[in-house]
């Protein structure tokens, strides 16, 4: 057997024994490869230098920036305001808060760009109102779980920018950012659309109406939230600051907004938003280093190559290729979490889908769409957990409330695929 078949195995049965003993994902992807460049007699300093490399990236910076300014912004009453100002856009259709729930998460996906905070924030809100309201608990789960989602496809979201460093940072983030905009409406849209339709099924009622005096109040709130995610995709969009800049500039004004406008919280809790922050910087940058050196020994042993050799074995047919990665990445998101997959399957799943005349643009959406279904799906399904922890009932309830929303989501994932103009339509004409 040659050398290269045996690193090969040696790679990928060390990472799935790791994953069987739950090891962490990043401890995983760092010991599968010592073990691997070890075998090789490769000099391990290599691999100390892929991983510092791989976080010697200034376009780095935008992560934690992005992070701190939606820890700032979660803290205090965001995600209230946000409902408020989305109760007044569609609250009163029948089965208003249900739409509500779906509205007010793509506005907190615009600022957090994280679907667990998502879920946090705007489901610790949502669930406890939708069941005063006489909605089942497990609808008020299912809407929010799955309305939550919209935050890692809506722009800014810092998986985006992990997947444009996993593809080699040759992606530009501002069209990662604009190519996440029509998807992120269609996806609501079609989340509101299934709403109505069982709303109407289980007799829900629409809203209670809102007294006009307080509209100016709710409007401006709402306004004055949005603009974090304004001042960010405002600044990248029109070149005025780079992503890190914007990313810098988004943090004083959330800073602003919530210690000193809005006095939610005390100055005080800073320090504790500060830890949270570094605690989450600190595993996404840990996880990019292994990630690196990982990627590097996949490209050495030339498995991005293989990969591509063997699908287009199975079929030439893009429609065919596109539908067994779409599986492919709903099946490995049930047991991994998203930003592994990211930095792991990017480099793998790229050549394969540039071979095909798939724009990586395009291709990064419907990763993000595909892997963010599977933050719902056992047994990792984060966002379904926290969820159904908020909710107060078994993830198997969660599960089957979930089901339909998930069922159209999918529907949206293979629209989006096999229609690239509905996701390149902003990128491409922001280049014109």
């Amino acid at each position: 057997m040659e050398e290269a078949t045996i690193a090969v195995l040696i790679l990928s049965v060390s990472f799935v024994l790791f994953m069987i003993l739950r090891f962490p994902i990043s401890l995983t992807l760092a010991l599968s490869t010592l073990l691997t460049v070890m075998y090789l007699e490769i000099p391990l300093a290599v691999v100390g230098q892929r991983m510092v490399q791989g976080i010697s990236s200034y376009s780095l910076l935008t992560i934690p920036f992005f992070i701190l300014a939606g820890h700032m912004m979660s803290e205090g009453k965001l995600a209230l305001r946000l409902v408020n100002f989305a109760q007044l856009i569609v609250g009163r259709v029948r089965g208003g808060l249900a739409m509500v729930n779906s509205v007010a998460c793509m506005f907190f996906g615009n600022i957090s760009g994280s679907a667990v905070a998502d879920v946090s924030s705007i489901g610790s809100v949502m669930i406890p109102m939708m069941k005063k309201k006489g909605y089942d608990t497990d609808y008020a789960v299912g809407v929010t779980v799955s309305s939550a989602i919209q935050g890692v496809v809506v722009p800014p979201s810092h998986n985006l920018v992990l997947y444009s460093l996993a593809a080699g940072g040759g992606v530009s983030i501002a069209s990662l950012f604009l190519a996440g905009i029509v998807p992120g409406i269609i996806l609501c849209i079609s989340l509101m659309a299934t709403s109505y339709v069982y709303a109407i099924k289980r007799g829900y009622a629409k809203g209670d109406p809102i007294q006009r005096k307080d509209v100016p109040k709710i409007v401006l709130d709402g306004v004055m939230s949005l603009l974090t995610a304004a001042i960010i995709l405002g600044g990248i969009f029109t070149g005025w600051f780079t992503a890190t800049e914007s990313g810098a500039l988004a943090c004083l004004y959330a800073f602003i907004l919530t210690f000193v406008v809005y006095r939610d919280i005390p100055v005080s809790r800073m320090w504790l938003i500060l830890k949270k922050t570094f605690r989450t910087v600190s595993m996404v940058l840990f996880l990019i280093a292994a990630s690196d050196a990982f990627s590097w020994l996949l490209a050495y042993l030339k498995i991005p190559g293989m990969v591509t050799d063997l699908m287009l074995g199975i079929s030439d047919s893009p429609i065919i290729i596109l539908l067994i990665i779409n599986i492919l990445l709903l099946i490995l998101g049930a047991p991994m979490d998203m930003a592994p997959l990211i930095l792991i399957m990017t480099p793998i799943l790229l050549p394969v889908v540039t071979h095909l005349g798939m724009d990586p643009v395009h291709f990064g959406i419907i990763m993000m769409l595909n892997l963010g279904i599977g933050l719902l799906t056992p047994p990792v399904g984060t966002v379904l957990f926290v969820g159904c922890a908020i909710g107060k009932i078994s993830i198997s309830q969660g599960t089957k409330a979930m089901m339909p929303f998930f069922y159209v989501m999918c529907v949206v994932l293979l629209v989006l695929t096999y229609i690239p103009d509905l996701v390149m339509w902003l990128p491409n004409m922001m280049k014109h």
